[in-house]
């Protein structure tokens, strides 16, 4: 019963490509597992477990470690984004382009110029 009430959450690890994933429940208490690409990716799930269960629930246990640490994601460019748009997705400020400019200075010379399918570093921030 406790599965049906966060399938959601299960859907999203499936379509984040959740590694080593591992989901048991016991006792009315589901224990999902498993290994996020990134923290991006982990802050997602625990989202999705907030938004279905609460900012405390008691009901659900989460074990997800994060697989590459070295950055808060990598975005792949999407046809219309700016660093700007990109910024204010990933951290609500338009205005931390600036931070994500600088953490791929090894692929832009210039913030207002990105293209399609270019997969920038979302910073640590």
């Amino acid at each position: 019963m406790v599965k049906a009430k966060y399938q959601d959450v299960l859907d999203l690890g499936q379509e984040l490509n959740i590694q080593n994933g591992d989901v048991t429940e016991d006792n009315g208490v589901l224990t999902v597992k498993g290994t996020a690409g990134t923290q991006y990716e982990k802050n997602q799930i625990w989202d999705k477990i907030k938004e279905i269960g609460g900012e405390s629930p008691n009901d659900i246990v989460a074990d997800i470690a994060v697989a590459d640490d070295s950055v808060y994601h990598r975005h792949i460019v999407k046809s219309g984004e700016s660093l700007s748009k990109i910024a204010k997705h990933y951290f609500k400020d338009p205005m931390k382009y600036k931070q994500i400019f600088e953490a791929n200075t090894h692929i832009l010379k210039n913030p207002d110029v990105i293209h399609p399918d270019q997969e920038l570093i979302i910073p640590n921030i």
